[in-house]
């Protein structure tokens, strides 16, 4: 067979993540559209493959104790135009109509310019507790005072991370009032680049605890970086056309649903799971670790006191829905899983980022896209419509079925009758292969 034709990176310049119809495509054809719209090549993709991919031996050397690998779908998310790019997003995840909703979110993004975003910087803090401090505002005063000498010593510990523009930049100091007694913790904080940083951070914090520990006149016990991570925010923002999704009603319906998320924590802890369907999912498939940014986020959402939303909602004077979104966002391209795991990296070039601030916005702009998805079917047919058709096919391969047809079929079935169970899956696939 002839190898399939490929474009020249030349003929790649002019791409799209307009990629209509990707769900009714094989597998095969939709790595060839991946290609033809994406900075990746045809060989990069045999990674995808559970053959090619992670393996045990690779996996060995990642954790401790490893007796296999678990795999977890890999799908595209498209549509996105990112600051006026446009750029296909990988996803990892189990949850049946997540890619689908981000990738429709995206596309009605798309015809009002987009997501446009926007961060902070690459810059995290780790803590050092001191304890049994007999005068702590005092103590307070003298770490503040010796403040240029500590990020001088934080930085002689990466001088690496110090030549490519990063390093310590320098300390608060606050005094905790807890049962036991007044902790002072000190802040280090420190620009890292494009690495997420907790090593570089919590090496540092190692390092500086004799000499923080002498100056307060205690003794260190924690020191950790802290995975509320808000001097490291990124923000995304779109504007939805009414048109697009639906109407004016649909409009204000979305905006009430978001003001409940905004006021009750009930409601907002089921809201910001919906933001963090989409931010984990593409935080898995590049290798970066989805249980700091989780903690970031909801951190992020009692910053007022009480547990919100870390998403906003508005109609603007034309009617258009207006969505943004501010999270923290410690994500890196160096280090960890992000090198070393094959699909990870494969997920990171296809992204086209050359930073880790950029792959950080792509991601909130996927959190973005997967709220209003949500949100739009609230406010509308209701979540269980589109979820559970989707959710269906996995009912039917569970319940037995194995070709493409048996699978349509009893899905099919079961979303017509509103019973998408696995005892009525069975029983529709025995009627369809007796027919």
């Amino acid at each position: 067979m002839c190898p399939r034709p490929y474009p020249s990176e030349q003929e790649r310049i002019m791409v799209t993540s307009r990629l209509s119809g990707l769900k009714d495509l094989t597998v095969e054809e939709r790595r060839d559209r991946i290609v033809a719209n994406s900075p990746v090549e045809v060989e990069d993709l045999a990674v995808l493959d559970p053959a090619d991919g992670l393996g045990v031996a690779e996996a060995d050397h990642m954790v401790e104790n490893v007796i296999g690998v678990l795999g977890i779908p890999v799908g595209v998310a498209a549509n996105f135009t990112v600051n006026g790019r446009d750029v296909l997003v990988p996803m990892a995840t189990e949850e049946p109509s997540v890619i689908a909703a981000a990738s429709n979110a995206a596309r009605i993004a798309r015809s009002a310019g987009g997501f446009h975003t926007s961060s902070s910087g690459p810059v995290m803090r780790a803590q050092i507790q001191v304890i049994d401090v007999v005068d702590p505002n005092a103590a307070k005063m003298r770490l503040l005072q010796a403040s240029d000498d500590l990020v001088a010593a934080a930085n002689e510990v990466d001088p690496m991370l110090v030549s490519v523009g990063g390093g310590a930049i320098g300390i608060e100091v606050h005094l905790v009032e807890a049962a036991e007694q007044t902790y002072v913790v000190v802040h280090l904080i420190v620009d890292v680049r494009d690495a997420m940083g907790a090593n570089a951070v919590n090496t540092m914090a190692e390092a500086l605890a004799p000499q923080i520990a002498e100056i307060a006149q205690g003794r260190t016990l924690m020191r950790i970086l802290s995975n509320k991570a808000d001097l490291r925010l990124a923000r995304a923002s779109a504007v939805f056309p009414a048109a697009e999704l639906g109407g004016e009603q649909v409009v204000d319906n979305i905006v009430h649903s978001a003001a409940l998320a905004d006021a009750d924590p009930y409601r907002a802890a089921t809201h910001n799971k919906g933001i963090t369907n989409g931010i984990t999912a593409v935080v898995l498939a590049t290798g970066n670790d989805t249980r700091a940014v989780e903690a970031g986020l909801h951190s992020h959402a009692v910053r007022d006191g009480r547990y919100s939303s870390v998403s906003r909602f508005e109609k603007n004077r034309d009617g258009d829905l207006v969505a943004s979104i501010e999270v923290p966002m410690a994500v890196g391209l160096v280090g960890g899983a992000t090198k070393v795991h094959p699909v990870a990296r494969l997920a990171v070039k296809m992204t086209g980022v050359t930073t880790a601030s950029e792959l950080a916005e792509i991601i909130v702009a996927a959190g973005l896209a997967q709220n209003l998805a949500a949100l739009r079917a609230l406010a509308t047919e209701g979540i269980q419509q589109g979820h559970m058709s989707l959710h269906a096919r996995n009912i039917a391969v569970a319940a037995g079925a194995t070709t493409a047809e048996e699978i349509a079929a009893v899905a099919t079935r079961m979303v017509e009758e509103k019973k998408v169970r696995q005892e009525r899956a069975e029983e529709i696939l025995a009627e369809v292969r007796r027919d």
